[in-house]
C-alpha cells in the first residue's frame, strides 16, 4: 500500500514539472522562438556585424529614427534623426540630429532616441520585460524583418496616446 502511494505521489509530481514547464511566461511565444532562432542564424552569417534601425512616432505629428550599429557583437554608434520639424523651430540643430561613436554612447542623454543596445539585448529585453503575460495589457510581436523582431511591446489597456512600451524596427542589415 506504502509503495503504492509513493507511485502515484511520483507521477503526480512528474505531471506538475512537466505542465509547469510546457507552459510559457510570455506572449507570442512561438512567434518568439522562431524569430530569435532566425536570428541567431543572421547574427553568425553577419559576424555579429549589423545595422538596425527603429522608428518612433508619437502623437500628434513627432517622428524620428535612430539607427544603432553593432561590430563584432558590439555597438559602435548611434545616430539620431528627428524627421518632423514642424513646431520645433526653438529647437538647436544639433539636437534635431547627431551621432555618437563607441567612445561617446550615451552623451545623449534626455532624447527620444532608441537606447544603444544590441538585438541580443532586444531578444533579452522582449522575453524578459515586454512580452510577459501581465493583466490590463496587450502585447504585440511582429517579425517582419525577414523573420526577426520587428515590432515588440505592450500597451496597457485603455490607454489613449503614446502608450506603447517596446520597440519598432524598421530595418535589420548587415554591414
Amino acid at each position: 500500500m506504502m509503495k503504492k502511494s509513493h507511485f502515484t505521489l511520483i507521477l503526480f509530481l512528474i505531471g506538475l514539472v512537466i505542465t509547469a514547464c510546457s507552459k510559457s511566461d510570455i506572449e507570442n511565444s512561438k512567434s518568439f522562438e522562431r524569430s530569435f532562432s532566425t536570428w541567431l542564424s543572421f547574427k553568425e552569417s553577419s559576424n555579429n556585424t549589423y545595422q538596425y534601425k527603429v522608428s518612433n512616432y508619437s502623437w500628434p505629428d513627432h517622428r524620428s529614427t535612430t539607427i544603432i550599429t553593432i561590430t563584432n557583437g558590439k555597438v559602435t554608434q548611434r545616430h539620431y534623426k528627428n524627421i518632423s520639424t514642424e513646431g520645433l523651430e526653438n529647437i538647436p540643430k544639433e539636437a534635431l540630429e547627431w551621432v555618437e561613436n563607441e567612445s561617446d554612447l550615451n552623451t545623449h542623454k534626455t532624447t527620444p532616441a532608441a537606447q544603444p543596445l544590441t538585438l541580443d539585448e532586444i531578444y533579452d529585453l522582449a522575453k524578459t520585460n515586454w512580452l510577459l503575460k501581465r493583466k490590463g495589457s496587450s502585447s504585440i510581436f511582429e517579425a517582419g524583418n525577414n523573420g526577426m523582431i520587428s515590432t515588440c511591446g505592450f500597451t496597457p489597456e485603455g490607454c489613449v496616446d503614446d502608450c506603447f512600451v517596446g520597440i519598432n524596427i524598421t530595418s535589420i542589415a548587415t554591414l
